[in-house]
Parts: structure tokens; C-alpha cells; sequence
């Protein structure tokens, strides 16, 4: 349907139709928004985009907090708008942009007393997406990572705690990570692989919950490889390092079933029969180990 305009002298006309119309609503009525909100001052359009979020509108609040950082960045309020704004996307789960958005406070308002804040929830939005341990750990370390520059930097404030709770948090995430792969490829006999991956928890995670089940682990493998001398000195720096360990009983087997082959092992050389035919020799040393692909 369309209606016809027919000009008095010229004799033009123009062809309206309903999705024209609509239009020409839409864009009236933007221009009388747009005169209001252009009148307002900045401390005005703070207070509208506060009570936005403050009423969890968080989309709107965005916008509002937007126009505030791109119309007034030099303004009292542009680095509260700045951490808002990033408040508003962790609030809607979008923790990326969060990141971004709190980065951008970090480098355009070093100054401001926000800083901190933005840092400690930097480091939360990494943990937010944090996944599960069987997953890729990319983000847990970039939350590890954002959280001790937190405490480095801000050592004293009331959130340094929770900080370094959620460290070791994500730092058991990801021994167990380490600990898994371990015993996977121990299943599937990549013995040298297995090894590797106990070797790096002990050496990277040693405070953690996994680190005395790595030690047991590793002397469990050595033993299934005939590699008693090695399997020795683990499970004596397993009893030096946990004595109180709830895994000490376990040690304390692994131990005696060491060294009663190792003393079976004596016996023979001492008869002069030799374990060569028997055992495989302890002589080498697990010094060179690529990290499988």
C-alpha cells in the first residue's frame, strides 16, 4: 500500500510506504532522544547509567557508560564509567570483554583508585572461565597469573586472601591436570611420557595435594621397569618430605618390597650368579626426556 504527495507547482511526488514511515518515526523520535541526552551533563548521565546497573538493565547501563567514556574521557567519572562498564559485561558473563574492559582502566586511568579492583577481577574473570581439569588449562594459568599481580602489588588489600585462595585452587586444577596425563599415558605403558609428566608435577606443583601421589606414582613405574635404584631414592624423598602423609603406609610397602629386592639382587652377586639374566640393570639414568607431542 502507498500513498502519493503530489507537489503544487513542481508536480514531484513521493512514494510512502509503511516500512518508510516507520522509519521516518524511528528517526524523529531519535533526534528528540538524542537533544535530551545531549543536554545532559556528565555527572546527569553517570547517574542515569548507575541507576541502570544498579537496577541490573546491565545492556543499557553499557551504553550509557559508553557515551560517558567516548564523549567525556578527561571528566572525574570517565574511569568510574571505564570500571562499570567492565562491571556490567562480568556481571552478564561475557568475561572476555570484562578482560578488555578492565584492561582498558589499568592503562587509560593508572592512577585511578579502581586500579585495584580491576586487577583482582581481571584475575576473577580468567577464573570464571576456568574450566574443569581434564580440559585445556589456558585460562586457569592466566588467572594464576592476574591474581599473583594482585597480591604482589596490593599485598594489603581485603581481597589478597581471596586471592591467594583461588590460587591454590587453580593450582591444584592443575597438578591434577598434570597428574591425570601422568597416569594416562603410565596406563597405556608410554612409560617414558608418564615419566615426564610425574617428573613436572613434583618439580611444579610440590605444595599440592597431587605432589606426594605423584612421588608414589613415579616409584610405582620405576618398579613395573625393573628400575629398583631409582625407585629407592623416590620413595626415601617421599618419607623425608611426608612423613605424616596419609599415603605413609603405602610408602612404607613400596619401600620394603624395594628393598627386599634390592637385597635379593645382593644375595646373588654376592653367590657370584649375577641378576643380569634375570633383571634388567638399574645403570640407567632417566636423564634425557622429550616432552611427547
Amino acid at each position: 500500500m502507498m500513498s502519493r504527495v503530489q507537489g503544487n507547482k513542481t508536480g514531484w511526488f513521493v512514494k510512502v510506504t509503511p516500512f518508510l514511515a516507520f522509519v521516518l518515526l524511528v528517526a524523529v523520535a531519535g533526534c528528540g532522544s538524542s537533544k535530551e541526552s545531549g543536554a545532559l551533563s556528565v555527572e546527569e548521565r553517570y547517574e542515569r547509567a548507575k541507576a541502570l546497573f544498579d537496577g541490573e538493565d546491565y545492556l543499557e547501563a553499557i551504553n550509557e557508560f559508553t557515551v560517558i567514556t567516548l564523549q567525556f574521557p578527561g571528566s572525574a567519572k570517565a574511569a568510574e564509567a571505564q570500571y562499570y562498564l567492565a562491571e556490567c559485561r562480568l556481571k552478564r558473563g561475557e568475561y572476555l570483554l570484562a578482560v578488555f574492559e578492565y584492561s582498558t582502566l589499568k592503562r587509560s586511568y593508572p592512577a585511578s583508585p579502581l586500579v585495584a579492583d580491576a586487577q583482582y577481577k581481571t584475575g576473577l574473570s580468567y577464573y570464571e572461565l576456568s574450566p574443569k581439569s581434564s580440559l585445556d588449562q589456558q585460562y586457569t594459568r592466566k588467572a594464576i597469573d592476574e591474581f599473583q599481580a594482585f597480591v604482589e602489588y596490593y599485598p594489603s588489600h581485603p581481597l589478597a586472601i581471596d586471592a591467594e585462595a583461588k590460587i591454590r585452587e587453580l593450582t591444584e586444577r592443575l597438578a591434577k591436570k598434570e597428574y591425570e596425563t601422568a597416569q594416562l599415558y603410565s596406563t597405556m605403558d608410554y612409560y617414558k611420557a608418564a615419566l615426564y609428566y610425574y617428573d613436572d608435577l613434583i618439580e611444579k606443583y610440590h605444595d599440592t595435594n597431587y605432589a606426594p601421589l605423584a612421588y608414589l606414582g613415579k616409584v610405582d613405574l620405576l618398579m613395573s621397569h625393573n628400575r629398583y635404584q631409582e625407585a629407592s631414592v623416590v620413595v626415601n624423598r617421599f618419607i623425608d618430605r611426608f612423613p605424616d602423609s596419609v599415603f605413609r603406609g603405602k610408602a612404607d610397602q613400596l619401600k620394603k618390597a624395594i628393598d627386599k629386592e634390592l637385597e635379593s639382587r645382593n644375595q646373588g652377586k654376592r653367590s657370584g650368579l649375577g641378576d643380569t639374566a634375570i633383571h634388567t640393570p638399574d645403570t640407567q639414568v632417566h636423564n634425557s626426556l622429550e616432552r611427547p607431542r
